[in-house]
């Protein structure tokens, strides 16, 4: 050392020790900030790489604003506020949805301004005292800009500039999932539990969290084992062929599939065990089959449920996909639609909401439609009940879209009467405030819990009026009803339970698939997951030559159970099914890569093509029919 650098230490001394000071008190406030056991401000003492690790992307972006404005108080405040905004919504999602942020959840960002604000506004505090608090914080912070001095002189700037080069390149490769970071943020040093994003948060912290599941699952694709895939279709072969035999059907049904948002049959809560709040369900199930249905979500995410029935996709087998509209790009993909559109199928989807959101207008052209209905094709009169359009609207958009002639038709509907928040009024409150609660659920839950229950029951008194009218149509006709996934009721579950005394992540929902001339026939109870509708629909529409869908109704009842929303407890495999799902898993992996037709025709011996149908040319579309799909 020079004997110059000797005074320059000693004037530095102070400013470093403030920094150093300000570090450890920006560890232990975002120990108390997150709350999880894992980064709790004493655990700096036995576990310090936990608190640490926790709060050092808030760290390296106080630092990156040091460098920049030279005020140590306004770069770790205004660091501190931001990470307090990222605990916010992440404790919303965590009351909502049961499970904290993930880093897919980042990508909603982009969904506030195509549609999704008014809908995701909804589960914002009511309460003014957080707002406050941020406008509070915001001021201070102004304040700080402008009475704070500097910490260090301009002169210094070349030292900052690469203090803040160094800086940038550890912020970035953090955001950007520079696999080095792994060697910090993984299991082995933190606490990972890749099935539980909760558990995770706890021991390890909400924003190890986040990092660890971008590590994990951000940039890396799942790779298929194009082996196992082989000997899975391989033991399934003689079985595949004779279904692949099979004659399709000389006269196809129109399809009909509603999507009804947040239905699920409340006899599974302890407290309507015995009661009877979905009657055309009930009655319709006697001459159908139905049963429960395992889905991937719970809450909210209805994309992760309605892109499993459409593409016949598992998102067990692709965690990298939480939210798959927005990721799997404009690239055409195989699809239950695409398979009917092969049959000659006129295939439209219906939605009465704006048709960015989620990213829909994209994902439907991907996924083969040839038409999207969606909010503005309605009818300027469509009515709303509460928040959204109700479900009596669609079921009449759903009837002027069907066609008394030409080729057959597949009308795809998504309901959005019953979507969350439940504080919304309704049109009529004295029917939802005569709607029975079980006892020990009051105030706010009590009024969520009434307010969902008239949603669900209009739904259900839709798909009675819905089956009706398709009855009274001359043309064969095929009605598929599921649910996307459970309310977030959380409150009303945790106090009332279920049933079956299972965790309300790990609850099925429920599906209905009926012809609706039938009267008569036996009930057939068949519990299932989403993913393996389409095989079924298939396969009751007497459409048989389709290869993964025959092995998915081949193979898929023994893994249905499997489907489980994000953070929910996992089911025990034996090792037969922990083998059956491991080599399921490169199959459907193979098909969203494209490269399964070929592993089927060198193991089955080539796959038979569709059967062609010749039919009337569809009419052309006019004026309030939607927005036609070009592809």
């Amino acid at each position: 050392m020079t004997p110059s650098a000797v005074p320059n230490l000693r004037r530095a001394a102070p400013r470093i020790a403030l920094i150093l000071a300000m570090t450890l008190i920006f560890v232990l406030l975002t120990g108390l900030l997150d709350g999880g056991k894992g980064v709790l401000p004493l655990r700096l003492l036995d576990q310090p790489r936990f608190p640490i690790a926790n709060a050092w992307p808030g760290l390296l972006f106080a630092g990156l604003l040091l460098v920049m404005t030279r005020r140590l108080l306004l770069s770790f405040g205004l660091a501190y506020l931001l990470q307090g905004l990222i605990y916010g919504v992440s404790a919303l999602k965590a009351a909502n949805l049961g499970t904290p942020l993930l880093p897919a959840d980042f990508r909603m960002v982009g969904q506030l301004r195509k549609g999704g604000f008014h809908l995701l506004a909804g589960y914002l505090p009511h309460s003014p005292w957080p707002y406050l608090a941020l406008i509070a914080g915001v001021l201070i912070l102004l304040a700080m800009w402008r009475l704070e001095p500097p910490l260090f002189a301009r002169r210094t700037g070349g030292k900052r500039l690469a203090a803040g080069g160094v800086l940038l390149l550890l912020f970035g490769s953090l955001l950007g999932g520079w696999s080095g970071w792994a060697k910090i943020y993984n299991g082995r040093v933190l606490w990972l539990e890749p099935w539980s994003a909760a558990s995770t948060r706890v021991h390890a912290g909400l924003l190890s969290e986040l990092v660890m599941f971008h590590l994990q699952y951000g940039q890396q694709k799942p790779k298929p084992d194009r082996t196992i895939a082989e000997q899975l279709i391989g033991q399934s072969a003689d079985a595949l062929r004779q279904h692949l035999a099979m004659p399709n059907a000389s006269v196809l049904p129109d399809i009909v599939v509603v999507q009804s948002e947040s239905f699920f049959d409340p006899s599974i809560m302890k407290g309507y065990a015995h009661s009877d709040l979905t009657p055309n369900l009930h009655r319709l199930a006697q001459h159908g089959i139905s049963g429960a249905l395992h889905v991937p979500t719970f809450g909210g995410g209805t994309i992760r449920t309605e892109f499993e029935v459409l593409s016949g996709l598992s998102l067990r087998y692709f965690d990298n996909l939480q939210f798959p509209y927005l990721q799997i790009g404009r690239k055409p993909m195989s699809s239950l639609v695409q398979v009917l559109d092969e049959h000659g199928y006129a295939t439209v989807a219906v939605h009465g909401n704006d048709p960015t959101f989620w990213n829909r207008n994209i994902a439907f052209k991907t996924l083969g439609f040839q038409r999207f209905v969606s909010q503005s094709a309605f009818p300027p009169d469509a009515p709303n009940d509460g928040k959204y359009m109700a479900d009596s609207a669609m079921t009449d958009e759903i009837m002027r879209q069907l066609k008394d002639s030409g080729p057959p038709q597949f009308i795809f509907a998504i309901s959005i009467e019953a979507h969350g928040p439940y504080d919304v009024v309704p049109k009529d409150t004295a029917a939802r405030d005569a709607i029975a609660v079980p006892a020990g659920i009051e105030g706010k839950n009590k009024l969520e819990l009434q307010t969902y229950l008239y949603h669900m029951q209009h739904a259900d008194q839709e798909l009675g009026r819905l089956a009706a009218l398709l009855a009274k149509r001359q043309r064969p006709a095929l009605l598929l009803f599921y649910g996307d996934h459970l309310p977030a009721l959380t409150d009303s579950y945790r106090i009332d339970g279920f049933v079956n005394g299972g965790d309300m992540l790990a609850q099925a929902g429920t599906w209905l698939l009926v012809d609706p001339h039938a009267t008569t026939g036996q009930p057939v109870h068949e519990d299932t997951a989403a993913w393996l509708l389409p095989g079924k629909l298939l396969a009751a529409a007497g459409i048989h030559d389709d290869p993964y869908f025959a092995l998915t109704e081949l193979l898929g009842p023994q893994l249905a159970a499997l489907t489980r929303a994000p953070g929910a407890p996992q089911p025990d495999e034996d090792a037969a099914t922990r083998q059956l799902d491991q080599s399921m898993g490169s199959v459907e992996q193979l098909r969203m890569n494209r490269k399964l037709q070929a592993v089927l025709a060198k193991v089955i011996g080539g796959t038979p093509a569709p059967t062609t149908v010749v039919h009337a040319a569809p009419a052309p579309a006019t004026p309030g029919e939607g927005a036609r799909l070009t592809h």
